[in-house]
Order: C-alpha cells, then sequence, then structure tokens
C-alpha cells in the first residue's frame, strides 16, 4: 500500500471505532508512519494524549506486511495494545493479522522446576523448608499449570507470593534452553517464543527489548520494524539492561540453586556468605559513583567470592548422573554461577567507556556498571538493521543524540493534540513564591497549595520532587482544609488512584512516580501542582558521569531536557479528553525567570498561562462550580 492509501484504510479502520472522531492528529501520524516505512526511515513522532498514537502507529505498521516488534516501557499499555487495540485492529482488516505478546522468562511458570519439586526426593526437601502457606501455593499454581494455555503469570486471578512464584519459575540466567531441558518441548516459555516468531506484530516491554539488543538478538525473533512506544524512557532503560548488575540477590539465588545438587554445605556456605560480604563493601557506598579502576575493597570481594563460585562450578562438573532432574539441577547451578563469574570478570576490568556505581538500598545494595553512551549499542543492534519509529507523548530535546540516531537517518514529526487547551486549560507559575532553594520556601508553597485547592474544592493531585516536601506539606495542610488528603505513602499506586478517582473532592499528594502513567479524566483531578521544576539529582553516579563527559554543554543537553521532559508529563495528566478542564499550578519562579525558562515552557502543553494566583482561582472555581455530567 502506498501512504496515501495506508491513511485512507486508518480512516476507515478508526470510523468503526465507538467513539469514533475526527482526529487530525492521528491522520498526520499514519501518514508520518506510513512514509517513514516505505523509505525505511527511522521517524521520531510526538503524539499527546488523546491523538490516538496506538492505532496511529499500529495501522501502518501493520499494512506494511512485514514483521514488526512494538516495544513498551509500562505494562498497562502492554496490556492495551494486545487486549483491546490489536484485537480491534485485526477485526477490521481485510486480511488476517496475528499478534503475540512475548515476556522474559521468569514470568511463565518452569514446568521443569514444577516437577522437580512435586517429584523428586529433592524438591520435597526444598518444599519442606518452606512455609506450609507457601507449600499451599505451589499446589494451587500447579494445579493452575495443568489447564493454563500460556503459564502466564498475569493470567492468573490470584497473586501468589514471590517466595511461591520462584519456587516454580526460573531467570533466563539460569536457564539451560530448551534443547537441554527435558521439559523443552512443552515449556510455556518456549511456547510463547514460538508463537512470537510466528506472529505478524509482537508486543514486548523495552527492558526485554534492551536485553534482546544486548545478547545481539538471541531471545526476540527477526524482524524489520520497531516500534518504541513511550520512547522518553530509552535512554535509561537501555542503560539499565545492557549494563552490568551485581547484587546479593545473585548470589542468594546461585547458593539456592547450588544447594539443591550439591553435597558439601560448605561450599554452598561459602557462596551464600558472599551475599552478606558483598552488602557489607557496597552498603557504605551506596548511591556513590565508584572511581576507574573500582576501589580494591569491592575487587576483592568480587575476586574471593569468584573463587568459591569457581570451586562450586568444578564441583558441578565432577557430578555424574543419568537423573534428567538432577541433570537440569546441574545445569541451572552452572547457568547461574558462570554468568555471576562473566559479570565479575566484566565488572573487575571494565573500561572508561562505562560508570560504576552503587544502588539499591542499604540490605540490598548493587554495583551497577552502566555505560557512558548507549548510542554505539542501539546503531548497532537496532538503528542499522532495522526501520525505527519512535513515539511518545512527549518528546525530550536531543532524544535523537542521546541514543545514537545517526542524523541523516532520521525525520522528525509533532502532532496537534485534538483537545482545545487553550480553552480548557490554564498553566499557572507563581511567581511571587521566594526561590526553591529559600528557607520560606516550604510554608510559601503551602499557603499557595491551601488556596488553590479551596478554590478547586479539592480535586487535586500535588506533585513533589520529594518525600519530605510531600510529608511537609501533608502534615500542614490536612487540619487546615476541609476535604480528604491522601498521600502516596498510604495505599499502592493503583489502589491510591481508584481511592482518588472515586472520591471526587479529595486531594492526592504525590511524587515523581505519579509524574506520569496516571490516567484520571473528569473533574476528579481539575488542579496538577508541582513544588519544583523536576530536574535530575546533582549527585546521580551516572549522570554525574555523563555531564562530566559533555562538558559545559551538559546542562542544557543532560539537565533541562529531562526536567522540561517530566515537568511535561505532570502537565499532562490533566487534561485527558476533549471535556476535562483544570489548572496546572507551577510553584517554582525559575520557570518563569531562568534564562534556559523558554527551553522548559516550550515542552508544556499548549495551555493559556498567567503568573497571577487570583486567575487560577478564578478559572478553578469556574470550572469546579458547574454541574457534573453530560
Amino acid at each position: 500500500m502506498t501512504p496515501d492509501e495506508v491513511v485512507l484504510a486508518a480512516g476507515r479502520i478508526t470510523a468503526a471505532l465507538p467513539t469514533a472522531e475526527d482526529r487530525p492528529g492521528q491522520r498526520a501520524m499514519v501518514a508520518g508512519v506510513a512514509n517513514a516505512l516505505e523509505q525505511r526511515r527511522h521517524l521520531i513522532v510526538e503524539a499527546p494524549t488523546g491523538v490516538g498514537k496506538s492505532l496511529g502507529y499500529l495501522v501502518p505498521a501493520a499494512l506494511s506486511g512485514r514483521k514488526v516488534v512494538i516495544t513498551t516501557a509500562t505494562k498497562a499499555l502492554q496490556d492495551q495494545l494486545a487486549s483491546k487495540d490489536l484485537p480491534f485492529l485485526a477485526s477490521q482488516l481485510e486480511q488476517d493479522l496475528s499478534f503475540a505478546v512475548l515476556k522474559g522468562r521468569s514470568n511463565y511458570l518452569c514446568l521443569q522446576r514444577l516437577r522437580e519439586v512435586q517429584s523428586t526426593q529433592e524438591g520435597q526437601l526444598e518444599l519442606e523448608e518452606l512455609t506450609t502457606t507457601i507449600r499451599a501455593e505451589v499446589k494451587k499454581l500447579a494445579a493452575w499449570a495443568a489447564t493454563s494455555p500460556t503459564g502466564d503469570a498475569a493470567e492468573l486471578e490470584w497473586s501468589p507470593s514471590d517466595r511461591a512464584w520462584q519456587a516454580v519459575s526460573v531467570s533466563s540466567d539460569e536457564c539451560p534452553g530448551a534443547t537441554a531441558c527435558p521439559m523443552g518441548e512443552s515449556c510455556f516459555a518456549e511456547l510463547a517464543k514460538r508463537r512470537a516468531a510466528a506472529a505478524d506484530i509482537l508486543v514486548v516491554n523495552t527492558h526485554l527489548y534492551g536485553l534482546d539488543v544486548a545478547m545481539n538478538g538471541t531471545w526476540l525473533p527477526e524482524h524489520e520494524i520497531v516500534v518504541i512506544d513511550e520512547a522518553h524512557q530509552l535512554e535509561d532503560v537501555m542503560s539499565d539492561t545492557v549494563g552490568i548488575s551485581i547484587g546479593i540477590n545473585r548470589y542468594s539465588r546461585a547458593a539456592g540453586a547450588l544447594r539443591r545438587i550439591i553435597a558439601d554445605p560448605l561450599m554452598v556456605a561459602s557462596v551464600a556468605d558472599d551475599a552478606g560480604a558483598l552488602r557489607t563493601v557496597l552498603a557504605p557506598l551506596l548511591g556513590t559513583r565508584l572511581p576507574h579502576p573500582l576501589p580494591d575493597s569491592v575487587v576483592d570481594t568480587l575476586v574471593n567470592s569468584r573463587r568459591h563460585l569457581e570451586g562450586a562450578m568444578e564441583a558441578l562438573r565432577s557430578i555424574q548422573t543419568t537423573n534428567d532432574d538432577a541433570k537440569q539441577r546441574v545445569l541451572r547451578g552452572q547457568q547461574l554461577s558462570g554468568r555471576l563469574i562473566e559479570h565479575i570478570d566484566q565488572a573487575v576490568t571494565y573500561g572508561s567507556t562505562s560508570v560504576a556505581f552503587v544502588a539499591g538500598s542499604p540490605e540490598h545494595p548493587r554495583l551497577e556498571i552502566a555505560p557512558l553512551d548507549v548510542g554505539p549499542t542501539l546503531n548497532e543492534g537496532v538503528w542499522a538493521k532495522r526501520t525505527a519509529i519512535l513515539t511518545s507523548a512527549t518528546i525530550p530535546q536531543h532524544l535523537a543524540q542521546r541514543v545514537g540516531l545517526p542524523p541523516t537517518m532520521f525525520d522528525e514529526l509533532s502532532v496537534e493534540s485534538p483537545f482545545d487547551l487553550g480553552a480548557n486549560g490554564l498553566i499557572y507559575c507563581a511567581m511571587h513564591l521566594p526561590d526553591p532553594r529559600h528557607a520560606n520556601f516550604a510554608a510559601a508553597t503551602h499557603a499557595e497549595l491551601e488556596a488553590l485547592i479551596t478554590a478547586a474544592g479539592g480535586r487535586t493531585l500535588a506533585l513533589f520532587t520529594s518525600y519530605k516536601a510531600m510529608d511537609a506539606a501533608a502534615d500542614a495542610l490536612r487540619d487546615k482544609l476541609p476535604v480528604r488528603v491522601i498521600t502516596q505513602r498510604e495505599l499502592p499506586k493503583g489502589a491510591l488512584i481508584r481511592e482518588f478517582s472515586g472520591d471526587e473532592t479529595s486531594c492526592l499528594f504525590a511524587t515523581a512516580g505519579f509524574f506520569q502513567g496516571v490516567d484520571i479524566p473528569g473533574r476528579t483531578l481539575s488542579l496538577v501542582t508541582i513544588d519544583k521544576i523536576p530536574f535530575p539529582r546533582p549527585d546521580d553516579p551516572l549522570l554525574s558521569a555523563r555531564r562530566e563527559q559533555l562538558g559545559p554543554s551538559a546542562f542544557s543537553t543532560i539537565d533541562v531536557p529531562r526536567a522540561a521532559m517530566l515537568l511535561a508529563q505532570a502537565a499532562g495528566r490533566l487534561i485527558r479528553s476533549t471535556t476535562d478542564k483544570g489548572v496546572v499550578a507551577v510553584f517554582d519562579k525559575r520557570l518563569g525567570t531562568a534564562n534556559y525558562r523558554w527551553d522548559i515552557v516550550r515542552s508544556l502543553p499548549a495551555m493559556r498561562r498567567t503568573r497571577h494566583r487570583a486567575d487560577a482561582e478564578a478559572f478553578l472555581r469556574e470550572i469546579t462550580a458547574a454541574p457534573s455530567g453530560p
């Protein structure tokens, strides 16, 4: 099909939607994606909320006749594509369209592990180490596996404990592969891979896609097109997946696997004890960037643990058995130990193109080694191999540069929002407040919040750049406001959103996790406040190394684009439908005074702007006084 024919087909398809409406932005996106696929050029598309970007790329991708992989950064979008958008598209096309979802191996129940814990003496001993409740969960999982067509944990109608699921699943680091496993033919993960290979369109999460790139394409099927949705997260996800992570959990998992097959308790204990030794040396370094080469204390601990792992590997190689289950225990022990040895070797010899730092928590610290620049890896593993469509509601400045897209190989497209943002939204910058670094800033923001929340009659998502600021605001305002204040500390994210959505006049106080991925249309959310421009932490180990690499341009290349993107994402929580109205209030005066302000302001939704609180209060009273409903 030509791009013009694709646009016409998209019009026919979207006209069949129950809520069909004319969306010029979606048409422009369909045309742009279709042209990019025809010319085999990469495309970056900024498509605001309401454009319908999923069908904007799905229709041209499906009509291209080529194998397509779609990556998403959130499970919610993955589920939307698999359960809603793709089934609808398949029902409207004149051609057959097959699609599948593929997840990491640990998401699928392992039939071999289940067989072991059910039918072998070692498995029974393993079960006896578990609590009665967890043993009951394992039995329940076994009954489910006997009838499940997929073995995917997401299809369970109940939530097993982590320990129960770990007893019947394996990670990619410990699985020996289908050809080496007696249950390989019926393996749920392998069945998922076969479905993925046969599908026209495959949906995966961006983390799994990054792992596939890091492993030179050994997990995902060959494909000609990749659509990277939520592309604003690509650099960070790739940094996580392409790098190395060595934490105490890896030693604990290795020791657990060795305990099931090696009879020498001292040998197993030495590997288990290495987890504690690693915690002792890493915990004081938590949140810090490590020098190159690594400190002697870290190297000595890693090298010592390597000796213990090598000893275990030697013991595993000496085991002679004809029992299939025992062979699998040997292979898993070798996989886990060997992979950890490989990463230890890479860690102690890491080069100057990477940065080492300690992340995690005091109880579970981990050594991370991430690339300073993910561009070369992406260029070799993606951009040079296939056509890529990168899209998001907010595209950060310098995205192409940060992910290594060659300047001559891509085009950019920004489509308009379908909402009347100018009439329905107002951005208010509280220019009269003190600088965020001033001692009086917190008290001043509390007074500002009280006035705005009162004008809105509640209905507020108050966002903060730290838990400390959130807690202080909640403590200061709970007794002053006539409406309910809920904080992020009280419930899990999903439960919080349901609680807030179900109580129209309530207020939700939250932190960075709510800047994106929150969809609350209607009058329940009429006011979004943000305490500060969300600049990344100056002491972030990975970003500080990247700043040093860039020199004087670092602030404009790294910090400002990230802050602008996050602020735009936060502001985007407000207008989620054609009837939504409200105010975005920013309490950071730098939005109106700093020399970089226009780089941030230009990224915000195209709402009216004011620096007068009276304007914001008047608009809030007007829209919240109106009766709800049609």
